[in-house]
């Protein structure tokens, strides 16, 4: 198969110290860094004022803003906020998701140096949620609070914390108490524009972006115009394809996450690239819509994580039109979330060897919110998934080995950040004597003799565990093996079996794919109810026992859960990510019925 040309080849420097720490640093220069993203919006206004920079569904057809527009539109809107007096302590709280109404506020607020704190629209959408929209206010401290559409808010919107906060809406519903933006786009002339926008400079902080909240309570990101513009100078070395045309995207993810709303909007800005919203998402009942906006545009990037590159590929393997379309331009295909499954990997290989004669670079990358987000990338093409690469330009990996070769991660680059808002005491617990990021996250070299073939990611170190008899368990990367086991009946899985003597699995069925296969989860009174489900379950485990060697990766019990994870409860994270600790402690009874061999819901091998 003939594969993509446009990469950096790795070129990795290593240093191993006395006490086993290594060291890993890209060989290649790091190139000129913007100091701003005003930079980048300037520089496309002049070279490139009718190309679209952002767009959004708007009926049949799409809204779009050049960069000349957007680039007037952004200046009035900055203006407006100074007006006001607001700066670098009066944050901006967006509740709604992505739009183009979003994206020129947030770059409004860049261009003068006022954070803005994007939230998952979850929070305020869900009333069992808003715990987390609180916190986020309480920390956070705004002045001025946006949401797309003030009646479809207007929950969140009269929480008491809201009290006394500037709201602002593209469409008010007649509010009277809610700022019109069309109003903040008249601008004011009364402001000097200009000194404002010279006064931001690299250590300006530019949004203060949510961690999930999977580990502890989400703590707020600093993220500065360094971090930000750094970054994208870091991927675009490393996919020259990014420079040598305009890229374009039609992306769905969401850009209270650091992966939709920075790497991947700061791409489309810093490239001169297109930014087309995809207002759909890859779950039932919406992912008809991003078909509908494949249908109208296609990108020559394509962001995604495995859940929809799975329903893309079944969809295109139906659709001989849109298949041609979306791989006709396709530079490339990049997984993140978690690792692509090989199927779905070889599946895209075979589909776009066939349409267009190459493959395109197939990749994914590493890093955190704190890392901007971009901090590893596989920037060669390679033929299999769960490859995340190479440090990137500018950045220093310290890894610490186990006995196992297994070694925990942390980073020094001037892509990471500074601190965590508002909060020392956490910031001063994650960087270490030396100043290096402590990620909690471990790799593994796909081969220990040549670091340019890069690492594989290999769980957290956090969620690892010993049984009772003293083997550890790296719980992280079971529980991928046991959702590969158990698909599809499984949405998702916790790995249970600390301080015991057996590993354990707890289900969260996957209802979607279930009813596909004609199985019914309840009976007629509406109680739940699972003997085939736990007949499958049985096989596999049985299945996967023959062929599995040591109790360190033999799991031996299961119990099926009816209750779905909760969001309101922190169970789950706005990303749709579980949260492990949360689950097992509010589930404490179950847990205990999963361990007990007389009860009739848990299955054993």
């Amino acid at each position: 198969m003939k594969r993509s040309s446009q990469f950096l080849s790795h070129a990795v420097s290593r240093e191993d110290r006395p006490d086993g720490t290594i060291l890993l640093r890209s060989e290649h220069d790091l190139g000129p860094v913007a100091e701003k993203t005003g930079v980048w919006l300037h520089d496309w206004a002049l070279k490139a004022p009718d190309r679209t920079f952002i767009a959004e569904r708007s009926g049949a057809v799409w809204r779009e803003e050049s960069y000349a527009s957007a680039l007037q539109k952004v200046r009035a809107l900055a203006s407006a906020l100074l007006a006001r007096g607001m700066g670098p302590d009066t944050p901006i709280l967006i509740l709604s998701g992505n739009g183009v109404d979003h994206g020129l506020l947030t770059l409004a607020a860049q261009y003068v140096g006022v954070p803005t704190a994007p939230m998952a629209e979850q929070y305020s959408m869900i009333q069992g949620a808003h715990e987390r929209l609180l916190h986020a206010i309480a920390l956070v401290g705004p002045a001025m609070v946006y949401a797309i559409d003030a009646a479809q808010y207007a929950e969140a919107l009269a929480l008491e914390a809201m009290a006394g906060l500037e709201i602002v809406a593209s469409r008010t519903g007649g509010r009277t108490d809610v700022t019109a933006f069309d109003d903040l786009l008249k601008g004011d002339c009364s402001v000097d524009l200009d000194a404002a926008h010279d006064r931001v400079g690299p250590d300006t902080v530019a949004k203060i972006l949510m961690t999930s909240g999977s580990t502890s309570a989400p703590k707020g990101v600093m993220t500065t115009q360094r971090m930000m513009c750094v970054n994208q100078t870091m991927v675009a070395d490393a996919l020259p394809f990014l420079r040598a045309r305009p890229p374009k995207i039609v992306d769905w993810l969401p850009w209270n996450h650091v992966f939709g709303g920075s790497h991947n909007f700061n791409m489309m800005l810093a490239n001169g690239g297109s930014l087309y919203v995809d207002d759909g998402k890859p779950v039932a009942g919406l992912f008809d819509r991003t078909l509908e906006n494949l249908s109208l545009m296609t990108g020559t990037l394509s962001f995604n994580v495995p859940v929809g590159y799975a329903m893309l590929l079944g969809a295109l393997r139906k659709d001989a039109a849109l298949r041609h379309r979306f791989f006709r331009d396709l530079d490339l295909v990049f997984y993140a979330g978690a690792s692509l499954p090989q199927d779905i990997w070889e599946g895209f290989e075979a589909m776009a060897q066939q349409v267009k004669g190459e493959i395109p670079l197939m990749t994914s990358s590493w890093g955190l919110t704190e890392t901007a987000p971009a901090a590893m990338m596989q920037s060669e093409p390679i033929d299999r998934s769960g490859v995340v690469g190479v440090p990137l330009n500018g950045v220093t990996l310290k890894l610490i080995p186990d006995d196992d070769m297994r070694c925990e991660v942390r980073i020094k680059g001037p892509n990471v950040m500074n601190g965590y808002f508002r909060d020392p005491g956490r910031t001063a617990e994650v960087f270490d004597e030396e100043g290096y990021f402590v990620t909690g996250d471990a790799m593994r070299f796909v081969d220990p003799d040549d670091m340019n073939k890069g690492m594989t990611f290999d769980g957290r170190i956090s969620e690892d565990f010993k049984l009772l008899t003293g083997t550890w368990v790296r719980a992280a990367q079971l529980r991928l093996d046991m959702l590969a086991c158990l698909a599809p009946f499984a949405a998702d899985l916790v790995i249970t079996g600390a301080d015991r003597n057996e590993i354990g699995v707890m289900i969260f069925p996957d209802r979607a794919a279930l009813d596909a296969q004609g199985f019914d989860l309840e009976d007629d009174a509406g109680a739940f109810r699972c003997a085939l489900l736990q007949d499958k379950v049985h096989r596999r485990l049985k299945e996967r026992a023959r062929e599995t060697s040591g109790s360190s990766a033999r799991v031996t019990r299961a119990i099926v859960l009816s209750a779905p994870a909760s969001l309101s409860e922190g169970e789950m994270t706005a990303k749709g990510n579980l949260n492990f600790r949360t689950v097992l402690t509010r589930r404490k009874t179950l847990l205990e019925r999963l361990y007990s061999d007389a009860d009739p819901a848990v299955v054993t091998i």
